[in-house]
């Protein structure tokens, strides 16, 4: 069996800000057969007290998941709009090649969104030092001087 390599990217809804997480072999087990739009537990995954809303995600292909395609596989569907397609023509459909909406060993990326809050932030869970406007400032203004 290939190793798998899951990459979650968590939308915290209060600040607007993403994180990304890589999650382990034993955490992608509480994901499988989980379809788009539907609730996870974050102790799963190292969140406790949280809870997150599957948005979407993609495959190893990169082909995105679609919540109206029933299934794992990947189909090629006729859209107007949405994820995976972009039109700007009025009335135009296109055929594009999506991936289901449940969750199984082809997917690469899960997207999820924060509907409760834990203790700790979400940087804190994973450890990521959040940088203050001033420290942004003198990164820019570094870059520019070289």
């Amino acid at each position: 069996m290939n190793k798998m390599v899951v990459k979650l990217c968590i939308n915290d809804v209060k600040t607007g800000k993403s994180y990304n997480k890589e999650l382990k072999e034993t955490e992608i087990d509480a994901f499988l057969n989980k379809r788009v739009n539907s609730k996870i537990e974050g102790h799963f995954f190292g969140f406790s007290g949280y809870e997150f809303q599957i948005t979407g995600g993609s495959d190893d292909a990169g082909f995105p998941m679609r919540f109206d395609v029933e299934g794992t596989g990947r189909k090629r569907v006729l859209l107007t709009r949405g994820p995976g397609v972009k039109i700007n023509i009025k009335g135009m459909r296109k055929r594009k090649a999506v991936k289901g909406n449940t969750i199984n060993n082809a997917i690469n990326q899960i997207n999820l969104k924060t509907l409760k809050y834990g203790n700790k932030s979400i940087a804190e869970n994973l450890g990521v030092e959040e940088k203050t406007a001033e420290e942004k400032e003198a990164k820019v203004t570094e870059e520019k001087k070289e």
